[in-house]
């Protein structure tokens, strides 16, 4: 079985899909529980049961919330019936992720001084001068070269602030909330905005999704996610639950 692209959690309707989840904890002795499609106390628990004892496909502990996300279904029934997500969702988006790809290697000069020719050229898109943060504006370059590429006019609000793009963007927004119950949302091209504290923030591109992790292209960046990092990477583990902001989709 699939999964279905939601969270499953107490309260199911859908009593196949439950009966299934049901059945999979009776194998992999998480139970005994009744296999009756009521996910109640009694599957909540095995469910927990599950979490605490398995790890997921980057070796990270579950998280123990009693609800199947699409990263403990894919522990539970195997990575191959998580759906992948590869295709923008219209051509401007496709572009930009091309323009985001060749940029990948670009790093800082001297490194950790926001500064280097390529990072200069991300923040006079935007309007900054060098030793800037720069991931947002990296990220407006992106489609900026794509608009002109494609002739057209740039939609994304120029700033290299992530909480000031996300609040001004006339984009299509799809909340945190939204995303982690359902990540079918989520599609390649979107911009991930992550709220790190106060005005704070940090931001990149949605390269693919692959059940509830997403492989992103970010700009002053690490190998391990962080912002305020060194250059452009391509990371392939950043989970949907943790983009706590959410993500926006042009047109």
């Amino acid at each position: 079985m699939n999964y279905p692209n939601r969270v499953i959690k107490k309260g199911e309707k859908n009593k196949t899909i439950v009966k299934a989840l049901q059945e999979k904890l009776n194998e992999v002795g998480c139970g005994p529980i009744d296999v009756d499609g009521d996910f109640g106390p009694q599957t909540f628990k095995a469910v927990k049961q599950f979490q605490a004892t398995r790890r997921d496909q980057n070796g990270d502990p579950l998280e123990i919330d009693g609800k199947v996300g699409s990263i403990t279904w894919a522990v539970m029934f195997g990575e191959p019936t998580i759906i992948i997500t590869q295709e923008p969702a219209n051509e401007y988006l496709k572009e930009a992720l091309k323009i985001a790809v060749s940029q990948i290697g670009v790093m800082e000069k001297p490194l950790g001084s926001n500064r280097g020719p390529e990072v200069d050229k991300y923040l006079a898109s935007v309007g900054l001068g060098p030793g800037q943060f720069w991931c947002m504006a990296f990220v407006y370059y992106c489609f900026d070269k794509a608009a002109e590429k494609l002739g057209r006019n740039n939609p994304l609000v120029k700033t290299g602030h992530c909480m000031t793009h996300w609040n001004s963007s006339n984009a299509k927004k799809i909340l945190a909330s939204n995303a982690v119950n359902n990540p079918s949302l989520v599609k390649p091209g979107q911009i991930f905005i992550i709220n790190t504290g106060g005005s704070s923030g940090h931001t990149g591109i949605v390269e693919k999704l692959e059940g509830g992790f997403l492989h992103t292209i970010e700009g002053n960046s690490n190998t391990s996610g962080s912002r305020n990092g060194i250059g452009v990477f391509r990371l392939k583990r950043r989970k949907i639950t943790k983009i706590n902001r959410g993500f926006l989709e042009y047109k």
